[in-house]
């Protein structure tokens, strides 16, 4: 039986292959990877294409696009090779940057399997199943430092895991427009209190939500 080939929107292939997502445009509009046309997503790329990004942007510093073409050129003539020399001094990984790309996308399916959006809870943002969480909270909350031990004491309901499938999810599907204020994602201000900011007393309210 022939598994089913896998289709990754160009936002979703820069969160698997971490390659920006202007990059991978570019490098769609330079066909230096090929795309076949979704109606879910209209540019739709393959596992191939992602390991392409991921060796042409990885190797670019070191070869040039001339050469990088002819590493491709081999690789798709051993298919199955672990490594595949790209010149007289060096040898790329090939079997690593697969690897890497499977474990990135299995994280993705993963994650879409367990974050959902549903009419009337938290305005409709996505959140993870059986919660009322915002998965862009948690990865928003891991962008600006905060560590998984101190987002899982404040939501308890979380796993590890969990909070590592918000981050590569939120890079796989951004947000669009403004982002949305409390009151429209079901969220309510619990408790205020103010914190001086300077010297001249300037005072400023914060406050925290549920």
């Amino acid at each position: 039986m022939v598994s089913a080939v896998r289709e990754y929107t160009p936002a979703e292939a820069a969160a698997v292959s971490e390659v920006a997502v202007k990059a991978v445009h570019n490098a769609i509009d330079k066909r230096i990877v090929s795309t076949r046309f979704s109606r879910r997503s209209g540019r739709a790329l393959t596992d191939d294409d992602l390991l392409r990004l991921k060796l042409w942007y990885g190797v670019g510093s070191i070869l040039s696009a001339e050469r990088r073409k002819r590493l491709f050129d081999t690789i798709d003539e051993n298919p199955s090779a672990d490594t595949v020399r790209a010149d007289d001094y060096l040898i790329v990984d090939v079997a690593k940057a697969r690897e890497h790309l499977a474990a990135r996308g299995e994280a993705l399916r993963e994650a879409d399997e367990i974050i959902h959006s549903v009419k009337g809870v938290v305005g409709g943002e996505p959140v993870f199943k059986g919660t009322r969480i915002p998965v862009r909270t948690i990865a928003a909350m891991k962008r600006q430092g905060a560590s998984t031990g101190e987002i899982l004491e404040g939501y308890p309901a979380l796993t590890a895991r969990m909070v590592e499938l918000a981050e590569i999810w939120t890079a796989a599907h951004p947000a669009r427009g403004r982002p949305k204020k409390l009151s429209d994602q079901g969220l309510r201000v619990k408790s205020v209190k103010r914190l001086p900011l300077s010297k001249a007393g300037s005072r400023k309210a914060s406050g925290t939500a549920s």
